[in-house]
């Protein structure tokens, strides 16, 4: 399996200097070392960045990498507020022996209360599960891309 990280509230961490949250690293690795997971990974960070500030580029380079790795079974680490976009771009250039799930959290790991952890086991399972596409799992759901949306009022992801 390869894990891709993109950045997103999953990877933001708190500035505490002036309030902000930023990018310093990312949080995956340690994520995975305390669910004590047994399946093999690989770990590529490919950029961290706000979802918000995602461009067209950057949605091909986050394509180019799923079809250039060696694994079938791909998660992406994703902001949830255009995580939607780059599932269709990425659904749009994968091969067809695929299987990809991106993930986010509306709370940051580091915080109490995340989400992050519990949608990266989600996602781990599912990718395991499903058959070739490009799908989403977050609050404990798996959708297809093409049928989610987020639901900026509720805070989560819901069919569309």
């Amino acid at each position: 399996m390869r894990i891709l990280i993109t950045g997103g509230t999953l990877d933001k961490q708190y500035n505490p200097l002036n309030g902000s949250l930023v990018f310093n690293d990312s949080s995956v690795a340690d994520m995975l070392n305390q669910s004590r997971h047994t399946v093999d990974t690989e770990l590529d960070v490919l950029m961290l960045k706000d979802s918000l500030e995602m461009t067209d580029e950057d949605r091909l380079i986050i394509s180019k990498a799923c079809n250039e790795c060696d694994e079938s079974q791909i998660i992406i680490t994703h902001g949830t507020d255009t995580m939607v976009e780059s599932a269709k771009v990425i659904a749009g250039q994968l091969a067809s022996n695929k299987t990809v799930v991106l993930l986010g959290a509306m709370v940051p790991y580091q915080f109490k209360g995340s989400d992050a952890l519990f949608n990266l086991g989600c996602a781990m399972t599912a990718v395991q599960l499903l058959p070739t596409g490009v799908y989403i799992t977050m609050n404990g759901q798996v959708f297809d891309y093409r049928e989610v949306e987020k639901n900026r009022s509720l805070g989560q992801f819901v069919k569309a």
